[in-house]
């Protein structure tokens, strides 16, 4: 099914309507204008830690503004239509787009229009399944821009979750002179002997690192990673903690060893590629990543669309776990 040129059609979209609650709720939608592109969705896409805040209403309201995703509809705590990371093909729009498979920071919905200017076209031996992580990798690579390492140097990851795997997965190929996957589950192991990174539990992680990105998004995690960091080093910290409040002893190695700890949030290009780089060349190059099958390690479980309301409130109830995906309908069934 496509949409008449000039007509309007029907479109279905998740709503987050209450803490810990969403349906899918009918919209209209317009033949896209000059510039626009229909878009069908075949895959978005689940980050557990970012959504699972957004669905239990736990945005801080000081930052609400802030956190609204590029597409997002409706405001924080809700009803809010939220998600970024979504796969489709062009059924309309310019005739250099018609039929390509793209990746938008769009909401989980099964038909939209957008500018043609916020969408990223996937390498055709990109699989448009694995490509629903695009934005995951973005997030690596903005802290990777950020943190800068360098030949020989000793890395750690903090953080063996969805985000810590594809960063970890990302510095295999920097010919640095160490790098370790720390996570405090023992079943974190298998994902890095998968990706073939060395692995440590937090009482046997190697410390005076160069460079130590913390994705753990737990007070531990954080307090491990000022350990495991080396003299005047850097902790380049990826978590978002939301609402959560973060305790630290930084009267031990914070000030003792002028330990820095450098936010790396994707909404800005990382600093030392901001003049060089916009958002739309870091999307692509994150694309361009993904032709790498081991990121296929990342989706850890699917869905259908019209399930997705109640997957959701079982998926935020189990921890662990990478991207969840969700698939749509192909109209021709």
């Amino acid at each position: 099914m496509t949409i008449p040129r000039e007509e309007e059609h029907e479109a279905h979209a998740y709503w987050i309507t209450e803490s810990g609650h969403g349906e899918l709720r009918p919209e209209t939608i317009t033949a896209p204008q000059e510039g626009e592109a229909l878009v069908r969705t075949l895959y978005s896409g689940v980050s557990r830690g970012t959504e699972r805040v957004v669905h239990q209403g736990r945005v801080p309201e000081r930052i609400a503004e802030r956190m609204h995703a590029p597409h997002q509809e409706g405001d924080f705590p809700g009803p809010v239509k939220y998600g970024y990371l979504n796969v489709g093909t062009v059924e309309q729009g310019p005739e250099d787009w018609l039929g390509k498979t793209v990746f938008s920071l769009h909401p989980h919905q099964d038909f939209y229009v957008v500018p043609t200017s916020q969408l990223t076209a996937i390498p055709e031996d990109v699989p448009a399944r694995r490509a629903v992580l695009t934005g995951i990798v973005e997030v690596a690579i903005n802290a990777l821009w950020e943190a800068g390492p360098r030949l020989g140097d000793r890395v750690a990851v903090v953080g063996g979750g969805l985000v810590g795997g594809v960063l970890a997965t990302l510095l295999r190929k920097y010919p640095l002179g160490r790098l370790q996957l720390v996570d405090a589950d023992p079943e974190k192991h298998k994902l890095a002997k998968t990706i073939d990174v060395d692995f440590a539990l937090p009482h046997n992680a190697k410390s005076d690192n160069d460079i130590v990105f913390h994705c753990s998004a737990s007070d531990d995690g954080l307090k491990l990673s000022l350990q495991l960091a080396g003299d005047d080093s850097d902790v380049i910290e990826l978590s978002w903690f939301a609402d959560k409040e973060v305790t630290l002893p930084l009267g031990e190695d914070f000030h003792a060893r002028r330990l820095n700890i450098r936010s790396s949030q994707v909404g800005a290009v990382a600093l030392p590629r901001r003049h060089r780089r916009s958002n739309a060349q870091r999307l692509q190059e994150a694309v361009n990543q993904l032709k790498d099958p081991l990121f296929d390690t990342f989706l850890s479980s699917e869905c259908q669309f019209q399930n997705l309301p109640t997957t959701l409130v079982k998926l935020f109830e189990r921890p662990g776990g990478f991207c969840h995906v969700v698939a749509y309908p192909n109209p021709e069934d």
